[in-house]
């Protein structure tokens, strides 16, 4: 059960953190120097009483705590349940051309996990530490972000971790708050797959905004 509640919580943690790095993302729309200017304040938030960017290292460990939590409980979950099969496979089916019947979660946790985890630390290197520059390097946040939505694949990279997030969201949602107790009833149930399907749905369309409307010459 602790396992299951630091998936639960860790997760929405990061729910909370992506909503609000879709809203930052957002401001594209409000031309470079709101951009720009919103990257600054987030490295002034909190001083002086915080150093210079303290609150955002903060931030930074909070998310890296939660999700390093998330992927021991996953991993944790997933040994503890094989080895209560003995090894066996999940599920025999005589419907799959794989012998074993392959669940909604596998894929939309365990592997959908697996894509975004890559897709962060390509995400990371270009636009975080300003490694990689397809597109084009650049000082400047909002024109990093320009520069590199101006690139097809990358859109295309972008776009494949982001409906990865969409469906780890929609059962992640609702399985972390099934296992907080939110599940109580049919009515209840009903209301978080409703809340679950519109958390993953804003998140997913918010974060895909920015680079199509880029790539379509809508933002310059």
């Amino acid at each position: 059960m602790a396992l299951k509640a630091l998936m639960a919580v860790s997760g929405l943690i990061m729910i909370g953190y992506l909503l609000a790095h879709m809203y930052g993302n957002l401001k594209v729309f409000a031309g470079q120097a709101s951009f720009d200017g919103y990257a600054e304040h987030l490295r002034t938030l909190g001083e002086p009483i915080l150093p210079h960017a303290g609150l955002l290292w903060i931030i930074r460990v909070v998310l890296l705590a939660a999700v390093l939590g998330h992927a021991y409980s996953a991993f944790s979950l997933w040994s503890r349940a094989h080895k209560a099969r003995g090894g066996s496979k999940r599920y025999q089916t005589s419907k799959s051309k794989l012998g074993v019947q392959r669940s909604y979660a596998s894929f939309t946790l365990r592997w959908g996990g697996v894509v975004i985890l890559l897709f962060v630390i390509f995400h990371l290197l270009h636009f975080t530490w300003n490694t990689i520059h397809p597109g084009g390097a650049a000082d400047s946040p909002y024109v990093r972000v320009v520069n590199g939505f101006s690139v097809w694949w990358v859109v295309l990279a972008y776009t494949l971790a982001m409906v990865a997030v969409g469906f780890h969201l929609r059962h992640g949602m609702w399985s972390a708050l099934t296992t907080l107790g939110a599940n109580t009833s049919a009515i209840a149930r009903h209301r978080l797959n409703l809340l679950a399907y519109a958390v993953a749905g804003v998140v997913t369309i918010g974060f895909l905004l920015p680079p199509y409307s880029i790539l379509l010459g809508l933002v310059t």
